[in-house]
């Protein structure tokens, strides 16, 4: 059975609470949704593909995918943005001192969301028309 509708609309779900969390000030978790979603709307692509895609690294999914699809450099720069926040996004120990939530910007949160909001559209024009 094939999943990737299921993946991709998990991905929109992790973009809008990406979206959700920039409102609240939440801006560690914005960055992190918006890597899964980002993660999760490459893998749908695989799903699709009949292929199965394993790992967490949103740009590293992309460069496998460019091996099929053509992918942008601007994609893949915001592939590799949007990988750099999934595990200081969520862990103290990523940094020095402080927690994630003192070390992520709304500015950032944005531009990660941007960056997760154009790999969903592109992946979700790669997937074959529902039935």
């Amino acid at each position: 059975m094939r999943r990737s509708r299921d993946w991709l609309d998990q991905a929109i779900r992790d973009l809008d609470h990406a979206r959700a969390s920039i409102e609240l000030g939440h801006f560690e978790w914005s960055c992190f949704a918006a890597q899964q979603a980002a993660e999760k709307a490459a893998k749908a692509v695989f799903e699709d593909m009949g292929a199965v895609a394993w790992g967490h690294s949103a740009a590293d999914l992309l460069q496998e995918l460019s091996q099929h699809h053509t992918v942008t450099s601007e994609l893949m720069d915001g592939a590799y943005e949007l990988d750099k926040a999934y595990i200081p996004a969520r862990y103290p120990n990523a940094h020095p001192s402080g927690s994630p939530r003192q070390r992520f910007t709304r500015e950032e949160a944005t531009r990660l969301v941007r960056h997760a909001h154009g790999i969903v559209d592109f992946c979700a024009d790669l997937l074959s028309p529902a039935e």
